[in-house]
């Protein structure tokens, strides 16, 4: 593992063919504060434009995930509700959506508010089966911000979606599985092992293929049927001019295991 680039609120590390970035404000549950944000979205940004990045982990340090936004700065008056949205949470979150890398949340501790969507904008959510979901909003006067009222009722729907934004109700990792709201919730023993294998295997898969798949899924809820069929028409044409296809078509006929290079 190496640390490829030193900031001060989260850490990026580089492993293999993918990057590990863990929100590392200990102390504040990794709560965001201006920076952190600022530190993220850069981190975001040059794992996706960085080729030989083919997948991208996103962790917390010590006990949780992250606890949403830093209450004392949303407080302080330097920037309102609305500037800390526009400048911190819907960059970061555009971007998890919009970069055709796999991107992994792996909750470890409490995700709560803004944390809890920021992981549940990833493609994948891998838990603990100690950590928990909260859209704690609700408790303090606010509405889910950070694309909750987006992904949420997509993911468990609305009725499910609309009682837990409105009682800010904890949900458990095992609780967040059953309800679709993540992909697994691993035993505490097993988890890091899990994560580091999930992420072994799923870098070294088409890099290129799968970054089209989430960019058709990125459009299965607001395309007609039609639409969605021409879009899977020029998705997969340009899939099938990747290397990683050709490789996998030969493997298969050849009876051996792939080696995809990611385009």
């Amino acid at each position: 593992m190496e640390i490829i680039v030193e900031f001060k609120y989260i850490k990026y590390e580089s492993v293999d063919n993918w990057v590990r970035i863990t929100l590392n404000r200990e102390d504040k549950l990794n709560s965001f504060n201006l920076e952190m944000s600022k530190e993220l979205i850069y981190a975001l940004d040059t794992s996706g434009h960085n080729n030989t990045v083919r997948a991208i982990l996103i962790t917390g340090a010590g006990k949780a995930f992250s606890a949403g936004q830093d209450l004392s700065e949303a407080i302080s008056g330097k920037l309102g509700i609305d500037d800390i949205i526009r400048q911190q949470y819907n960059p970061i979150v555009t971007k998890l959506r919009n970069i055709e890398k796999p991107i992994v949340a792996a909750v470890n501790g409490v995700a709560a508010g803004a944390g809890a969507n920021i992981a549940l904008a990833c493609d994948i959510v891998i838990a603990d089966e100690k950590a928990s979901f909260i859209q704690a909003f609700s408790k303090i006067g606010l509405i889910p911000d950070s694309i909750g009222t987006y992904m949420l009722p997509r993911l468990v729907g609305l009725a499910k979606a609309t009682a837990l934004m409105m009682t800010g109700e904890k949900v458990s990792a095992n609780d967040a599985e059953k309800m679709n709201m993540i992909y697994k919730s691993v035993a505490s023993t097993e988890y890091e092992e899990y994560v580091l294998q999930f992420m072994n295997n799923i870098s070294n898969m088409p890099t290129k293929a799968l970054g089209l798949i989430k960019r058709s899924l990125n459009h299965t809820f607001t395309h007609s049927f039609q639409a969605q069929l021409e879009l899977e028409e020029r998705l997969q044409k340009e899939a099938s001019e990747s290397n990683d296809y050709r490789e996998g078509v030969s493997s298969f006929l050849e009876k051996r295991n792939p080696n995809f290079k990611g385009n």
